[in-house]
């Protein structure tokens, strides 16, 4: 109760309006989702009633899509990684339950996002009737095309999508011919399947005329005549760019840190994840790299945590400039960095290891900074996720303790 009344507090200290409702058993979970609608599933980890992750199980179970949010007592990187991987949206640390707002926002604007998605794919079943209904529509693109795909009628709404004047301009193009003479993606466009398989919808890059590329989401279906035969085809057409931008931004929201812009800890697991399918495939070792800011609490006191902040940010500078496009840069938390690097062996990352370390001692700025690093490379430090991160710590926490006991040892000469 007392947990409870902690979470409530931060998510209101934030101006988040919230309630809580209860439970302690899985049973007790089940009863209320039945009979309630919730936002949200705040999950203690670990609970003596629950199995690791059986709130994820009731609710996949249930077809209930409630994000889910696991407050962690004995916080350990590879049991956040483990939650993350089995369908979690966030986990926080109990003892930094500030975080907490943070992670719900975050939760609920990608629930809200896969909402969005949801009401798009319904809108887009139409019936004969519908697309009579739209043929005058000020919002979706409408044409009828010949059998072999070329137009043979547009609504107005097209023109202003495509940026053309006249009908006579846009009737002269062949836009949906090879949609149209491709048997795969005409029964995506007209929603058929031989197999009662589900199929997605058409989506794909226009011209428009002033050459800008316009995102367009593509429904059709057969126009039959009296005598059977298949005459023509309606298809309409939905401006989704804005919509895929915001989702694009969004999804780089949720996947980027938002102090330094690297990735954050849920891509660095899904990177990681991916990583390891990927090694699986082709027999290839990759790398990850582990780096701790030396000294950032005594920069903080002595210099302010604004220059704490900047030394974080030179980090990360450092890091992206001693990457290559394929490798992803990502803040794992606090002071504490990491680095995957596709098809690379320990010999490669421990020279890319150095020099990011060289690189951010010698950027020229004060406060100077040092870097230690841990290296871990797939399979042979380890075969999973959690194996991978505590071998990569375990090697950077192991340079640490040779720093220290070498400057204990400078000092003690010193005397």
């Amino acid at each position: 109760m007392a947990d409870a009344e902690r979470c409530l507090y931060e998510l209101k200290r934030v101006r988040l309006t919230a309630a809580s409702d209860i439970v302690v058993t899985p049973e007790q979970f089940v009863e209320r989702l039945r009979s309630e609608h919730f936002d949200l599933v705040v999950a203690e980890h670990p609970s003596p009633n629950w199995q690791e992750t059986q709130a994820l199980d009731v609710l996949r179970e249930m077809k209930k899509d409630i994000p889910v949010i696991f407050l962690v007592y004995d916080w350990r990187r590879e049991t956040a990684a483990e939650l993350i991987l089995k369908g979690a949206s966030d986990c926080v640390e109990m003892a930094r339950i500030s975080h907490l707002p943070v992670a719900v926002h975050r939760a609920l604007a990608e629930k809200a996002l896969r909402d969005q998605r949801d009401r798009a794919e319904k809108e887009l079943r139409h019936s004969q009737a519908r697309y009579r209904a739209l043929a005058g529509n000020l919002s979706y693109g409408i044409c009828r095309c010949s059998v072999d795909g070329k137009f043979q009628e547009v609504n107005e709404a097209m023109l202003r999508m495509l940026h053309y004047e006249s009908r006579e301009e846009l009737l002269a193009l062949d836009l949906l011919c090879d949609i149209i003479q491709d048997p795969g993606r005409r029964a995506q466009l007209l929603r058929q399947s031989g197999a009662d398989a589900l199929v997605d919808p058409i989506e794909i890059e226009w011209k428009r005329k002033d050459r800008a590329t316009v995102k367009v989401r593509l429904s059709g279906r057969e126009v039959v005549s009296e005598h059977g035969e298949l005459e023509a085809y309606e298809v309409i057409a939905e401006d989704v760019t804005r919509q895929r931008e915001l989702e694009d931004h969004l999804r780089r929201q949720a996947a980027s840190d938002s102090l330094t812009g690297l990735a954050n800890y849920r891509r660095l697991v899904d990177v990681l994840d991916s990583e390891i399918k990927r090694s699986k495939r082709t027999n290839r070792e990759f790398a990850m790299l582990f780096f701790d800011l030396d000294g950032l609490k005594r920069i903080n006191d002595r210099y302010g945590h604004m220059i704490g902040s900047q030394a974080l940010c030179r980090l990360a500078d450092a890091l992206c400039s001693c990457c290559r496009d394929i490798d992803t840069p990502a803040r794992f938390g606090g002071d504490e960095f990491a680095v995957v690097l596709p098809e690379t062996n320990v010999a490669a990352a421990n020279l890319v290891a150095r020099r990011i370390c060289e690189s951010v001692a010698n950027d020229g700025k004060e406060p100077k900074l040092s870097v230690s690093f841990g290296v871990a490379v797939y399979p042979p430090n380890g075969n999973s996720i959690e194996s991978l991160l505590c071998q990569a710590d375990s090697e950077l926490y192991s340079m640490k303790r040779k720093r220290s006991e070498a400057t204990a040892s400078k000092q003690t000469a010193g005397r």
